[in-house]
């Protein structure tokens, strides 16, 4: 392993009044739940077995391997997420749990420094034979996700050790050199893992093999076609394209196949961008960003729409009840968009990672921290999802573990890292991408900066950041003027200044900080009725009700049965009501199908009778936390 450096722990203290409540969940609540669902404790839920398979596989325990071929990563993941929990909340025990995993991690071990339960346990002939469902690589890379994020904040390296001893055995296999396999992972995750290794360790050989594998990545004709699983699933949804594979990565212009998938693989390409200022590949990401963001998402940030191979279809092509939006793949589209915040100022990028946070990615978890979402519909009705066979994924309420269970530990690590989304820092500038209250320090010009943002933003669109510098320094401040946001004002020290408003949604403010500056911003965020373009097919006619980033829906909780009988008026005003202490809901005026006046008849040549009602919306992230098994609608008819 090369010399690491000193650890430096990436500590932003979330101080925020929607935020900061959430994370102690996750840290006190949910977490813990998670080490009892890894070590089958938690009753009636699907068993795991994760732990169970670590200990086999190191010879502590006798049985067999149960579960996914990919059971390890979610071990990784809670690794990572607990680990990024000691930040807000240091918690001996919790450390001391995350040791004895890395122990046993350490344990199970082959000789040659290979690491993978289901390769060691289940199927020791077959390694590295099946790249498209196999997902080695895909659980290496989060192997190494969590070893960097528990070096980083702890500065142990017994795990890193660990990691870096396997990553160097998948060096002597892989790459372009004579000798070593021509091929890639199914599954991309390695790539963007290989790229924070070699950001640790600055050993060269990962970041040329996180080069490779996605230089590689398409190249005809493929391995993969001649793969046994692939074959075995011979149908057009499981073909190249659903691996990114259909096209060399420097010639795909628009998003196909399963969704997570691509995003790692754009998040990883982004940061090739980062470190080597490639700008052909950036044109690519950058028309990949604007297929996906401008064709293929959701309004809640949602992105794959189909069910079968959880993927991308066509341009336009969102259906509500059926959706899929994965949590994965929210979460994913978050961290390819946080790594383009990095190569280029454009709120677009902040824009989208905004929109996935509050609502889908929020959305696949409950208020109590315990239940989960893994697909994310606009609009359910639990008949159909008990009666209809392209319901079958469609959960009508959040649940308490997944065989599948990728999408709570990536929740988890997700919000727990919150703070690294907050900011992005360059040689002469600060960015202030999201407006989440917190306090942290960074360094400018040599020049160690204290900065304290304090808002309750989306609630209100005020915000004050306070700059307290060591000594006087000149750089830019950008902030991110929001896309739906209608008029801003700023000001300096309660004066107002000029500022340039540049083409990427920011206004930059260039001046001498030093200690006591305050800069304050108010936005206008007022409750928006949202329409989708004509070409999605289900939503024309329909209104979608957004306040800032925050996506709206109907429960049947709040407005009865038969949601899709619900017209709003075209022209009445949406108002906010407080009736809830976490956020604001929103009521309007509408009407409703009177059913009673049908007398049990399939059709008829009648007009509809319609009875006046007020309809009431809550966030989109907040539906199926009061009654379960109900209605729930996002996309309204308009009248």
């Amino acid at each position: 392993m090369a010399k690491v450096g000193q650890h430096k722990e990436k500590k932003t203290v979330i101080t925020d009044s929607f935020w900061s409540p959430l994370i102690e969940l996750i840290t006190k609540k949910t977490i813990p739940y998670q080490w009892r669902a890894l070590n089958d404790e938690i009753v009636g839920a699907p068993p795991s077995h994760s732990v169970e398979n670590f200990r086999i596989a190191a010879g502590l325990s006798n049985g067999e391997f149960h579960g996914m071929p990919f059971q390890d990563s979610d071990v990784a993941k809670w690794i990572e997420a607990a680990s990024y929990s000691l930040m807000h909340f240091p918690d001996d025990e919790l450390e001391g749990k995350i040791d004895q995993l890395v122990d046993l991690i350490t344990a199970a071990q082959q000789e040659d420094g290979y690491i993978n339960t289901y390769y060691t346990v289940a199927k020791p002939d077959q390694k590295w034979t099946d790249f498209s469902h196999g997902h080695e690589l895909y659980c290496a890379g989060h192997l190494i996700e969590a070893a960097v994020t528990y070096y980083e904040i702890t500065g142990k390296e017994k795990f890193l050790t660990t990691v870096c001893r396997f990553v160097d055995y998948i060096v002597s296999i892989f790459g372009e050199e004579e000798g070593k396999r021509k091929v890639y992972p199914g599954h991309e995750e390695i790539e963007l893992a290989l790229y924070r290794l070699y950001k640790v360790t600055k050993n060269q050989d990962y970041l040329n093999l996180c080069k490779f594998f996605i230089n590689e990545r398409g190249k005809q004709p493929s391995f993969l076609s001649e793969e046994v699983t692939l074959i075995g699933e011979r149908d057009r949804w499981f073909g190249l394209d659903y691996h990114q594979a259909h096209l060399p990565v420097r010639d795909q212009k628009t998003a196909h196949g399963h969704a997570v998938r691509a995003m790692y693989l754009y998040a990883g390409m982004a940061d090739l961008v980062i470190e080597t200022s490639d700008s052909e590949l950036k044109g690519i990401l950058e028309q990949l960003w604007h297929d996906v963001t401008t064709r293929k998402m959701y309004i809640t940030g949602g992105i794959g729409s189909q069910g079968h191979g959880e993927r991308f279809t066509f341009p336009y092509d969102l259906p509500n009840d059926v959706a899929y939006a994965e949590t994965c793949a929210s979460i994913g589209l978050m961290f390819w968009a946080k790594r383009m915040l990095e190569i280029e100022t454009d709120r677009s990028y902040a824009d989208v990672m905004e929109t996935a946070l509050y609502n889908g990615v929020l959305s696949g978890i409950s208020t109590e921290g315990t239940k989960y979402f893994y697909v994310n519909p606009l609009e359910v009705v639990p008949a159909a999802v008990e009666h209809r066979y392209d319901h079958k994924h469609v959960e009508p309420e959040r649940v308490s573990w997944f065989g599948c269970a990728c999408c709570p530990p990536n929740i988890a690590r997700l919000i727990t890292s919150l703070g690294q989304y907050i900011y992005t820092i360059r040689e002469t500038s600060l960015n202030v991408d999201l407006y989440i209250a917190n306090e942290t320090e960074i360094e400018m010009k040599g020049t160690k900066i204290h900065l304290g943002l304090n808002t309750n933003y989306p609630s209100t669109g005020e915000v004050v950041l306070d700059i307290n510098t060591e000594e006087k320094v000149e750089f830019d401040l950008y902030l991110r003027i929001p896309s739906w946001c209608r008029n801003h004002v700023v000001k300096v020290n309660e004066q107002d200044v000029d500022v340039e408003f540049d083409n990427g949604g920011y206004i930059i403010i260039n001046r001498e900080w030093k200690r006591g500056d305050q800069v304050t911003l108010s936005l206008s965020i007022e409750i928006e009725k949202v329409r989708a373009n004509p070409l999605v097919r289900e939503n024309n006619g329909k209104i979608a009700l957004k306040r800032g980033p925050v996506v709206y829906c109907l429960e049947q909780v709040d407005n009865g049965q038969s949601l899709s009988n619900l017209f709003i008026h075209r022209h009445a005003k949406p108002l906010i009501t407080n009736e809830f202490n976490s956020f604001e809901a929103i009521e309007i005026k509408g009407v409703k199908i009177d059913e009673t006046t049908w007398n049990g008849k399939l059709y008829s040549s009648d007009e509809n009778v319609f009875n006046e009602t007020t309809a009431k919306a809550v966030p989109y992230w907040y539906w199926g936390n009061r009654n379960k098994r109900e209605e729930m609608l996002v996309w309204i008819k308009e009248i």
